[in-house]
């Protein structure tokens, strides 16, 4: 993937009044076989992009499911360069957002990872744990080998972040749709609606919301707000039970939802 996929892939989208379906998937769970048969299936199953989350030992954001892939996928040996080098055997035919922590890429070294990312296949980068302005010289080694740093917008965001984050955002702009952690027993929050009415005043890049996407249902529902709708604990749940086959068969039930919500607008 260049490193305009990620432009590519929004305009095209727009283009087509499609809303994007981007599923979440923790590299190496439940093994690696099933990592990259959905990066490589995702596309035909409906997916425009996918976020190959990078397992860290101490994953605050997310919730139980999450957490317990990654510390699945760690206890089965999947180290950064182990992400990396799925990333490259699978060829996706989607862009790839690499979504990880931060401590694993200072490990690794942030600019060395730019580099790798990139040649990895990588369309973009996004670090959890990584706030608009926390660390200059990070920021400077993750952006210095053209991939776009997507960033987070939080509900407790004030109307000044918001715009301060939205200005930062490369790719697009993460819009987290409820306070607390990834997961599916809570649905998106009551002011997500004027959360990403803020964010788009503030920018120009396409807006995705995640966090509680738990159902067809709901991703319709964001699907009529927001440019993109992220999934991932409920994916990863069906890889725990399923497979890749569980999770590109739910992949098609998003796609058709997210189509059909955007035909009834």
């Amino acid at each position: 993937m260049s490193e305009g996929a990620l432009a590519g892939r929004w305009a095209a989208l727009r283009a087509g009044g499609r809303a994007a379906l981007i599923p979440y998937v923790t590299a190496g769970f439940p093994d690696a076989d099933a990592t990259r048969a959905v990066l490589r299936g995702a596309g035909a199953a409906g997916a425009d992009i996918v976020e190959l989350g990078v397992p860290w030992s101490d994953p605050v954001a997310d919730g139980p499911v999450i957490q317990a892939s990654t510390h699945a996928a760690l206890a089965g040996g999947t180290t950064l360069a182990a992400v990396l080098g799925l990333l490259e055997e699978a060829r996706p035919q989607v862009p790839v957002v690499l979504f990880s922590y931060l401590n694993p890429i200072l490990t690794f070294g942030a600019r060395r990872f730019a580099v790798a990312a990139r040649d990895a296949g990588a369309a973009g980068v996004l670090v959890t744990d990584l706030p608009v302005g926390a660390d200059a010289a990070v920021e400077a080694d993750l952006r210095s080998s053209g991939l776009p740093l997507v960033r987070l917008v939080a509900p407790t965001c004030t109307p000044a972040r918001v715009r301060e984050v939205a200005a930062a955002s490369e790719g697009f702009v993460y819009v987290i749709a409820r306070t607390g952690v990834t997961g599916t027993a809570t649905a998106p929050g009551d002011e997500l609606p004027a959360l990403v009415a803020a964010v788009r005043a503030a920018t120009r890049l396409p807006v995705a919301v995640g966090f509680g996407i738990a159902s067809a249902a709901q991703a319709a529902r964001v699907a009529r707000l927001a440019d993109g709708v992220v999934v991932g604990s409920a994916i990863v749940e069906r890889m725990r039970t399923g497979g890749a086959t569980a999770a590109l068969e739910w992949l098609r039930e998003l796609r058709a939802a997210l189509d059909g919500a955007r035909a009834s607008a």
